[in-house]
């Protein structure tokens, strides 16, 4: 079933001449991905005056997950890795996955994954350089861009202030929500046991700022760390985060595009040892 028309804050589709403005927009922020250590922080400072983080979200009608995941292919693929974490530093290619809900009854609409090459190392901080191109590449493939996107990742939580929530949500001028399972930066209080508490996660560095939110999901496990993307609130991010939770620990969004992710990998890979 396809996904239903995005709309504004009233309840009418977007005309194809808005959409087209809409596009040009879009367009007009892209940059390009295959830069040095140096460019890549310069145009995430660069971006980041376009941040937003107020409510400018509209009638939301659906909303989506957003994952990524890597794998090594071809030649590289045969060679012994070093350490555990070359996998993700040998990478070459980079697979993008989305999976759209009718929002609040979140009923699945719509999915979508592509596969690219990737023109970026594995950089800590600067992780949205590999992962944003293969999720545009995904969300392209929508009929309708879902009104808010839940990524896989930080978003304001960010030692620049700028994560993967905050590239995709400015690149697509849309609503966007990091939802991450771990902290990287940050510190937060005591966090109360009943699934819904949350205690705000504090940057010491930068007198206390606020920069999001440790969020219990469900009694009996470890939070998620929710921060804003572009154009919510943490309130609001914190609100919506909960009312995509369904009983598990990570929200139903993110944890269905993590697997939908693993198992695009899994076929590639699978697909990659038959032609040996």
């Amino acid at each position: 079933m396809a996904a239903s028309p995005r709309t504004t804050g009233h309840s009418r589709p977007l005309h194809y001449t808005m959409k087209v403005m809409e596009s040009k927009s879009i367009e007009a922020r892209r940059h390009p991905w295959k830069v040095s250590t140096e460019e890549a922080r310069s145009i995430q400072e660069k971006l980041r005056d376009e941040w937003e983080g107020t409510d400018r979200l509209g009638r939301i009608q659906t909303v989506a997950g957003l994952d990524a995941a890597f794998v090594v292919t071809g030649s590289q693929a045969l060679q012994k890795k070093a350490s555990r974490w070359s996998p993700l530093r040998e990478a070459n290619q980079a697979i993008g996955c989305v999976v759209a809900y009718r929002f609040p009854e979140m009923e699945e609409v719509a999915r979508a994954f592509a596969i690219v090459p990737l023109e970026f190392p594995y950089i800590p901080g600067l992780l949205s350089f590999r992962e944003v191109p293969a999720l545009l590449a995904a969300l392209k493939k929508l009929k309708e861009l879902p009104d808010v996107l839940f990524c896989d990742g930080q978003g304001y939580a960010h030692p620049r202030r700028f994560g993967l929530a905050c590239h995709l949500g400015v690149l697509m001028d849309r609503a966007s929500i990091g939802c991450a399972k771990s902290i990287l930066i940050g510190k937060h209080g005591v966090l109360k046991e009943k699934a819904g508490s949350w205690t705000e996660l504090v940057d010491d560095t930068v007198e206390g700022e606020r920069i999001g939110a440790a969020v219990r999901t469900r009694r009996g496990v470890r939070p998620v760390y929710v921060s804003q993307g572009h154009r919510v609130s943490l309130g609001t991010a914190i609100r919506l985060t909960l009312a995509v939770t369904d009983g598990f620990r990570i929200p139903r969004p993110t944890r269905d595009a993590d697997h939908f992710a693993s198992e695009i990998k899994r076929k590639l890979l699978q697909d990659q040892l038959c032609k040996k």
